[in-house]
């Protein structure tokens, strides 16, 4: 809102006029509430606290500045396995429309575990959940020293656990593949996160063409390839049986490992990517290309939730049958049944990824909009409820005396006065003051409405067309209900 000029008097349609531009009316009753009543909250959708599902933007706390409320989830990542990244959907933020206003800034640290470096400006992070894999990695890797080195003793768990920091460096390699293909093309990258079983890029953006998705989902395994090389040739003068020699040959053959998994033409997997990418060029629908990725996705993780302790059962994998007992076992029936896990949980998040994707450009500031009646900052709340059920607004802006905007009156503090109280009780005192964030333009639909609420938590913000002149309030409660509907609603 251009704070020299502007009128305060609402559009057409926000003073209780007809509106021609239709609405997403939201359960709660067209009218402010006259009587005390539960405060409006957020409802979650069935994968509100899904990491791996796109977020609706948080509600924040009526009592707490926007500047100061947490930020909500990141945006949707979709899962490449668990050796490589998980690509976000979630696209740059548009600025508001919003005359003087300035376009709303992203929390400058996502978090996500101990902060390791930003390389190519994009922050790293080591999850907890590393220390216990590289615990693991340095237990399972210090008995295979003991067997080929027995001379080191002890000595050999310092060995193994330079091989899991060394084996981590090489995921980190691979992560900034993919990073660097996401920022050559233009696609904004939030973090890098290393984790239980390899690592996470979040990129905030889908590759426009299924060309760049697919050389977006390559260069992973790629690089991981041209590691195991470079490890091979380092390899070749170093003596056998050494120190050196084996932790260069465990490094050639784990990464070798991670590129063979991850080539594998299934979601959340590169080649699945890399297999939607086909069928998106050949249909011309990137959802056709995810459906038959998805699927043969899940068709992976019951293979390996099957196939891998037959494998190891049978020796295919270097081991004799003999060896292959007790408590080794249940270990390769475990690590197979978390995989699949991953596997086909990262596929089924895929779908309903695309699913959302199909229907976000149906949520528009425009139609989930309340209508809104200016009132000054002394007006009794009684009074401005008055007005604003007289013309059927649903919410209330508070302005200066030359119409400008100030704050918005915060529809939890309003249901929290008895009814009593009211003509005691001024609008500003249940008003939060607007900042640049809480401006949003009326023009915005889709990802680019969530990402700019998601920019600056709050309850409500003030709608306004590009001219500047106000279009009504628009509450983050009727957006999350808009968006639950919209992960309900089947594909076509």
């Amino acid at each position: 809102m251009d704070e020299s000029g502007g009128s305060a008097q609402p559009r057409p349609g926000n003073n209780g006029a007809p509106d021609d531009t239709p609405r997403e009316q939201s359960p709660s009753p067209e009218q402010l509430p006259t009587e005390p009543a539960a405060p409006t909250a957020a409802t979650p959708g069935p994968d509100a606290h899904d990491p791996s599902t796109p977020q609706p933007p948080a509600t924040g706390d009526a009592d707490t500045p926007p500047d100061k409320q947490p930020a909500p989830p990141s945006a949707p990542p979709h899962s490449n396995g668990p050796t490589t990244p998980e690509h976000s959907a979630t696209p740059t933020r548009t600025p508001a429309h919003s005359g003087q206003g300035r376009p709303p800034q992203r929390p400058k640290d996502p978090g996500g575990g101990i902060l390791m470096g930003r390389p190519f400006g994009v922050p790293v992070y080591v999850a907890p959940s590393w220390f216990l894999v590289a615990a693991l990695i340095t237990w399972v890797f210090g008995g295979q020293l003991d067997r080929v080195l027995p001379e080191l003793g002890a000595a050999r768990y310092l060995v193994s656990l330079f091989f899991a920091v060394a084996f981590y460096a090489s995921v980190l390699v691979h992560e900034l593949a993919h990073t660097v293909a996401a920022l050559r093309f233009k696609l904004p990258v939030r973090r890098i996160q290393l984790q239980f079983f390899g690592g996470a890029s979040e990129i905030e953006k889908e590759a426009e063409t299924p060309g760049r998705e697919f050389v977006l989902a390559f260069v992973g395994p790629l690089l991981s390839l041209v590691l195991a090389a470079i490890f091979y040739l380092a390899l070749q003068p170093v003596e056998p049986g050494t120190v050196p020699g084996v932790l260069l040959a465990g490094l050639m053959v784990s990464n070798l490992i991670v590129a063979a998994f991850n080539l594998l033409p299934g979601l959340p997997l590169d080649g699945g990517r890399m297999l939607r990418a086909v069928v998106w060029k050949i249909t011309g629908r990137p959802m056709s290309g995810t459906i038959a990725a998805a699927w043969v996705g899940r068709a992976l993780a019951i293979a390996v939730l099957i196939g891998l302790p037959l494998l190891t059962q049978s020796g295919a994998l270097g081991s004799t049958a003999e060896d292959n007992v007790g408590m080794d076992t249940v270990t390769d029936a475990l690590l197979a049944a978390i995989l699949a896990a991953i596997i086909w949980t990262g596929a089924g998040n895929s779908l309903r990824m695309a699913r959302l994707r199909e229907h976000l450009p149906e949520l528009r500031a425009r139609t989930l909009t309340r209508r809104a009646v200016p009132v000054q900052t002394d007006t009794p709340l009684s009074e401005a409820l008055r007005r604003a059920n007289e013309v059927g607004a649903r919410a209330l802006v508070v302005v200066d005396a030359h119409g400008r905007p100030l704050s918005l009156v915060r529809e939890a503090a309003i249901v929290g006065v008895p009814e009593h109280r009211r003509p005691w009780v001024p609008v500003s005192g249940l008003a939060q003051d607007l900042t640049d964030g809480m401006r949003v333009s009326a023009e915005l639909a889709g990802e680019d409405l969530l990402d700019a609420l998601r920019a600056t938590p709050a309850t409500e913000y003030l709608v306004v067309e590009e001219t500047g002149e106000i279009y009504g309030v628009l509450s983050a409660a009727d957006v999350e209900r808009a968006f639950v509907k919209a992960m309900a609603r089947p594909t076509a």
